[in-house]
């Protein structure tokens, strides 16, 4: 599976940050990682320096192998529960999509 991290221009996205993330998302989606030919996570602080309550907003795009690509978005206060967040929905979303796809 390919990883993609990208961050915006007031987010630091250095090699610990982009290992950092990969390792909350793939941790976070467990077995289904396995399913995937590739992830794009994406990282943007919208409010900048001035702060604030669930300002760094986290993308996740996953590519099932067979399926067309599904994302979701979740906002959050810190970096990493942003991401950790985004996972979560991304399990969540995974697991419905597979197992409509399993039951055919």
């Amino acid at each position: 599976m390919q990883f993609q991290f990208n961050t915006d221009a007031h987010i630091q996205g250095d090699e610990a940050l982009s290992d950092q993330a990969e390792q909350i998302v793939t941790g976070g989606l467990g077995h289904l990682t396995e399913r995937l030919s590739r992830l794009e996570v994406h990282l943007a602080d919208v409010n900048a320096d001035k702060g604030g309550a669930d300002d760094i907003h986290c993308t996740i795009e996953a590519r099932p192998e067979g399926m067309q690509p599904q994302a979701v978005t979740h906002s959050d206060a810190t970096v990493e529960a942003a991401l950790r967040g985004g996972a979560k929905k991304l399990k969540s979303l995974l697991d419905s999509e597979f197992g409509k796809l399993d039951r055919r």
